[in-house]
């Protein structure tokens, strides 16, 4: 096959890949961008409403959002979705249930900045996870990742290598565990399923799980007070966070790969670092600045084709 074809022979299928790979890496920045705001707003309701409390109005949110486009093809659907109830299921777990509960208990003990700084780990996951699976990851794209990882140590170290977490911290790395894994598994979903029927599934199973823990909060620790300064953020969570950036997100992966997406999502935090600035007044100092120099440098360098 002469450079420049694609399968077949053909030259349109190598413009055909450079558009799929181009449309996947805007989709990825896209929902990064969208999910740097949710850190903030769960930041924003620590004291407000319950991190259980807040997953589940989330995903409520969610499901009305995506129920006019999605619900009807995931009815279709539905004897493939029961077929692979527990693909879905995992799926729904990881993604939707534990892993955004994981993020709103972090928000009660640590900042915006150091949860989108924490997450941005999750991509080191992601690429370990392909390269388990026989993937192929290339120099550049690995060299890329080695150097926004570094940014984002010396960020959360604050210039230096030794790490000090808090408890929000801890439950972060949670969190990011959970969201490279449910990234991963996104490779193996069935290639039957659409994607607006599968985010309906999982949003609603994953609302689902939660509400015997969301039972358990309103006996535990009473109802919120629904005034806009807890369902504005609920709305945007419920959705931009959950029903546009899942989306993206999920698009994104069957175009580029978990790996080459999750290089992008090292901008998280700086996306969440210049929100928790302007929106919650958390500061940014030259440490932070050159670590966010870092990062985007290593998002350029992995991102793009080469190897």
């Amino acid at each position: 096959m002469a450079r420049g074809e694609g399968p077949g022979g053909s030259p349109g299928g190598a413009a055909n890949a450079e558009r799929a790979a181009a449309l996947g890496l805007v989709l990825a920045a896209v929902a990064t961008v969208v999910w740097s705001g949710s850190f903030v707003a769960s930041r924003a309701l620590h004291d407000s409403v319950p991190p259980v409390q807040a997953a589940f109005w989330r995903w409520i949110v969610a499901i009305v959002a995506v129920a006019p486009f999605a619900a009807r093809e995931a009815w279709r659907q539905r004897a493939l979705l029961r077929r692979h109830l527990g693909f879905v299921t995992l799926a729904s777990l990881l993604g939707v249930s534990v892993y955004n509960t994981l993020v709103n208990q972090a928000g009660l003990s640590t900042s915006a900045g150091n949860m989108g700084m924490i997450m941005a780990a999750s991509p080191v996951l992601m690429a370990l996870y392909e390269r388990l699976g026989g993937a192929r990851l290339g120099a550049r794209r690995i060299t890329g990742m080695l150097v926004a990882c570094a940014g984002v140590l010396l960020l959360v170290g604050k210039g230096s290598l030794a790490m000090d977490f808090a408890a929000g911290d801890l439950w972060m790395l949670a969190a990011a565990v959970c969201f490279a894994s449910y990234s991963a598994l996104l490779r193996r979903k069935p290639a039957g399923i659409g994607g607006p029927a599968f985010l309906f599934a999982t949003f609603v199973l994953g609302a689902l799980m939660l509400l015997p823990a969301y039972a358990v909060s309103l006996v535990l620790q009473g109802g919120f007070e629904p005034t806009a300064g807890t369902v504005g953020p609920l709305v945007y969570v419920g959705v931009f966070s959950s029903a546009v950036a899942f989306f993206a997100w999920n698009r994104a992966i069957a175009l580029i790969g978990a790996a080459r997406a999750g290089v992008v999502y090292y901008l998280q935090p700086v996306c969440v670092a210049l929100l928790s600035f302007a929106l919650l007044g958390e500061t940014t100092g030259p440490t932070q600045i050159v670590c966010m120099v870092l990062i985007l440098g290593g998002v350029m360098l992995g991102a793009g084709r080469g190897r």
